[in-house]
């Protein structure tokens, strides 16, 4: 999705596409021959994407550049509604018949990832 589609789009759940494996891998290469002291990538779990997702409201994931307490480069992720906000909490029915608030998951255990090397190292934030 170009960055003049992305503006134009009403609905957030249509935000990212297939580029296809000859476009990823040109887009990936041109990363780290301009930055080849950077962290190469990420890998998070399905489980947590999947959690993340069916949260009530949920069409996309927010993910955020952050520093860990040893100062390492590191990922938070929230789940985002369709208005472009974070999902920060939302209600839920007791088994009483109540509603109350439940926080929503906020995730940060992020894996350095090197497609070429595998796993680098886990981030225990």
């Amino acid at each position: 999705m170009t960055q003049n589609a992305l503006l134009e789009t009403k609905n957030l759940a249509e935000v990212g596409e297939n580029i296809g494996l000859n476009e990823g891998i040109k887009l990936v290469n041109a990363f780290r021959e301009a930055n080849p002291t950077a962290t190469k990538g990420y890998y998070i779990g399905r489980n947590i994407l999947e959690q993340i997702m069916a949260q009530p409201g949920c069409v996309g994931i927010n993910f955020r550049k952050c520093l860990t307490n040893m100062n390492e480069e590191h990922l938070v992720y929230t789940a985002v509604d369709a208005d472009g906000k974070d999902i920060l909490e939302f209600s839920v029915v007791t088994n009483t018949g109540d509603i109350a608030r439940q926080d929503a998951i906020v995730a940060d255990k992020t894996i350095y990832w090197d497609g070429l090397n595998g796993i680098i190292e886990v981030l225990n934030a």
